[in-house]
């Protein structure tokens, strides 16, 4: 007897087009997935293939022109407690200390302080913060303010995180400690995961499930599952075999996107 797992965001005929006063970009054009609950997904592609642009439409920043979108059982129809963000940018508060970054969302929705202590507490502990909790974020490190970030977010227990190229901007170290500590934590609270990457290896150790999509207008190139055990060894030849498989596939769309530009340049 097979579970059904219900869907827990639903993107049907999803299209954006941003107008100018010069022209129409159709940045999107017929999106259709269903991501069941508690699976990580990753989009993947080259810069310029609307990955940003659909998660912007998922979080509810920046609506599509046509088309549904369905998270948690609710149309999307601007940013929701359901739908928590973290940006490769840490967005975080400068004046505030790591702790009051960490309770700020809590605050805001009215808890208690002693329901506000204990969730920032357990949080500080889950992502190693607890010797920092009165430090200031210009006082840490790139990957300690990804960490107070990712802390934020949950802490509002939305049950669908959405992560625009979270680690994009730490070297190689930290990030894969970041990875494997966001996996502990999707593996720990069983969250919806979209994340937004152009690394292919980053995509491969980190998904269940990965939508490569094309070069402008984006959509979705090839929708695959990720049949790998966890922890995943990047020298293992599952992994780089699925590797050269997407590598293949991006390229594809980064040479229309080197075309594209080509032929622009020429009408110039």
């Amino acid at each position: 007897m097979t579970t059904h797992i219900a869907t827990h965001i639903d993107i049907k005929g999803v299209n954006k087009v941003f107008k100018t006063d010069e022209r129409e970009v159709v940045a999107l054009k017929d999106i259709n997935l269903e991501i069941p609950q508690g699976q990580f997904v990753c989009l993947l592609g080259p810069s310029g293939c609307g990955k940003s642009t659909l998660l912007n439409a998922i979080a509810g920043f920046s609506l599509p022109s046509s088309g549904t979108l369905v998270a948690d059982g609710k149309p999307v129809t601007g940013p929701g407690p359901e739908r928590g963000m973290v940006f490769q940018e840490y967005a975080l508060f400068p004046w505030m200390t790591v702790e009051k970054n960490v309770a700020f969302g809590l605050e805001i929705k009215g808890q208690s302080r002693a329901q506000i202590d204990a969730t920032v507490d357990k949080l500080l502990h889950m992502l190693s913060l607890h010797d920092f909790r009165t430090r200031y974020p210009k006082d840490l490190s790139g990957g300690m303010r990804q960490r107070v970030a990712i802390a934020r977010v949950l802490a509002l227990d939305s049950p669908i995180m959405l992560m625009d190229e979270p680690f994009g901007a730490l070297d190689a170290l930290t990030r894969r400690n970041l990875q494997d500590e966001l996996l502990r934590i999707w593996a720990e609270l069983k969250k919806t995961i979209i994340f937004v990457t152009h690394s292919i290896e980053e995509a491969i150790y980190l998904a269940d499930r990965i939508v490569v999509m094309t070069y402008r207008p984006g959509t979705v190139k090839r929708d695959i599952l990720v049949d790998l055990p966890r922890l995943r060894d990047p020298s293992a030849p599952e992994f780089n075999a699925l590797k050269r498989e997407l590598g293949m596939l991006v390229m594809e769309e980064q040479q229309r996107h080197h075309d594209a530009e080509m032929k622009m340049a020429a009408v110039d």
